[in-house]
């Protein structure tokens, strides 16, 4: 397999210098030249920040770059149902033989990991899960959006355990927080077969753009898309805003005490794991960061005090909600008083 070619500033400029000719000034170096530098957060792509009004990003392998076009359809898709800004692809294409990239234009702002979320950007959150409930499932299948299987709480419960049991060791967290999730709590908050909506699944804090007010202006990189369960997604905002910020945006958005539940323990599962997992040298994420989202993710919120569910695993008002290809199903809301169960708040 021929090795794909490295991404420089000059090759990058070329690229640019062809997509964007009568490029205004701003941001521009003399004589037209678009001034570029590399974004250091970019996941699996190599991302350019090019002047002061567009982002190229650049697949690096022909997997990237089937995700990469998948994503430009998706966007398309989703943006109508959506309250906040999704990234338009000002030019698209390959910038090497099989290798796809797109040219957006940015959404400016700072990101959830620079700013606080305002109760107004609750809400612009809520329209986003509301947004994508209501995406037509069948359609994004259609574009080739992947469907994914609900994880097993239950076994990700098992693996938090011995993770909280060695960051209990490097004192970095209370083992004993996590017997407020046992075995038949997790049974309960089992995901509903019914219930798969459209997931961005990457709603971490750097893909949320916020202003200075803490409103939420945009969504970015959507690569990650799948439909599946809407409690993944929950989980994502927990890390990135805050638990009690992410559960009063889902119940805004209709979701019932089940599927937010389910986010906020999937998300402190993951944080444990991934936290042990960094501590024992088999993870690379920033460790600032790492307990950043553990510390998010286990805020107290009042909805863990009591919720009751019926033995067959629905609540009132989940019986009908979401179709699937219709998106226009709610949940009952639920009221939110009440003291937290087995304490949290405070350090991990």
């Amino acid at each position: 397999m021929t090795q794909a070619p490295t991404p420089t500033a000059d090759s990058v400029r070329r690229l640019v210098r062809t997509l964007l000719p009568d490029a205004p000034r701003d941001g521009y170096a003399p004589a037209g030249v678009p001034e570029v530098r590399p974004v250091t957060t970019g996941g699996e792509h190599s991302t350019w920040w090019v002047g002061t009004r567009h982002v190229l990003r650049l697949a690096p392998d022909r997997d990237a770059s089937a995700r990469l076009r998948r994503e430009l359809r998706l966007r398309d898709l989703a943006r109508p149902h959506l309250p906040v800004a999704v990234p338009a692809s000002a030019a698209h294409g390959e910038w090497a033989p099989g290798l796809a990239y797109t040219l957006d234009t940015r959404i400016t702002g700072g990101t959830a990991d620079e700013l606080d979320v305002s109760a107004l950007g609750e809400d612009d959150l809520a329209g986003l899960l509301a947004g994508l409930r209501a995406v037509p499932v069948r359609q994004a299948g259609t574009l080739g959006v992947p469907r994914t299987a609900p994880r097993s709480l239950e076994a990700l419960r098992r693996m938090a355990v011995h993770a909280a049991e060695a960051l209990g060791a490097a004192d970095e967290f209370e083992p004993a927080r996590m017997a407020q999730l046992a075995a038949p709590a997790a049974a309960q908050l089992a995901a509903q077969s019914h219930a798969a909506v459209l997931v961005h699944h990457d709603l971490k804090g750097e893909h949320l753009v916020l202003s200075p007010d803490g409103r939420v202006r945009g969504v970015l990189d959507w690569t990650d898309a799948v439909v599946g369960d809407p409690a993944e997604d929950i989980a994502g905002l927990a890390l990135a805003v805050g638990s009690p910020a992410a559960v009063r945006a889902a119940t805004l958005a209709g979701y019932g005490a089940r599927p937010c539940l389910r986010g906020l323990w999937l998300a402190r599962c993951d944080t444990l794991i991934r936290l042990a997992d960094r501590l024992a040298g088999r993870d690379e994420s920033p460790l600032p960061l790492l307990r950043v989202q553990l510390r998010h993710s286990w805020e107290a919120i009042l909805l863990e005090r009591v919720t009751e569910f019926r033995e067959d695993g629905e609540q009132d008002g989940e019986q009908d909600y979401e179709r699937e290809g219709d998106g226009d199903g709610r949940d009952d809301k639920q009221d939110g008083g009440g003291d937290p169960a087995g304490g949290g708040g405070g350090r991990p």
